[in-house]
């Protein structure tokens, strides 16, 4: 059996509207929205009982999606918004921009924070690491 396709990134947050406004202001749109709870998603994840606010956003081509998730019980347990780069597990999640200049002054507006500088990568692609809400570290990538 082979591999289909990866179905989403899975992002923990505390404010939903302020992310989803920030990623739609990106160019992610939003697919929808929806409470989790019950005995058969606590299985899944572990946690027991568990009730979730989510919000699935996509890419426009259609091929790749977040989802956004806001745990109401049980309580978040750690963060790890604050990790540098190189730090070890799943740490950010790279978008290809038409402009990353451009993309970068409209996230600017909903706080968004160069984490080092604009780079260009062998004149093939431009560069760089944001913070966004809550301090998500996101790439943004410009074929040149």
């Amino acid at each position: 059996m082979a591999l289909k396709r990866m179905d989403n990134v899975g992002i923990v947050v505390e404010d939903l509207g302020v992310t989803i406004d920030f990623f739609r202001e990106l160019g992610l749109e939003l697919e929808g929205r929806a409470t989790i709870e019950g005995e058969w998603a606590g299985r899944v994840t572990g946690l027991g009982n568990q009730h979730v606010e989510i919000a699935m956003m996509g890419t426009p081509d259609g091929h790749s999606r977040l989802e956004l998730s806001r745990f109401l019980t049980p309580p978040v347990v750690a963060d790890h918004r604050n990790a540098p780069v190189n730090a070890l597990g799943y740490l950010r999640v790279m978008f290809a921009v038409d402009d990353v200049n451009e993309t970068l002054d409209r996230l600017r507006k909903r706080g968004a924070q160069l984490v080092g500088e604009v780079v260009d990568y062998q004149d093939t692609y431009r560069l760089c690491y944001i913070r966004g809400p809550e301090g998500l570290l996101i790439g943004l990538a410009q074929e040149l």
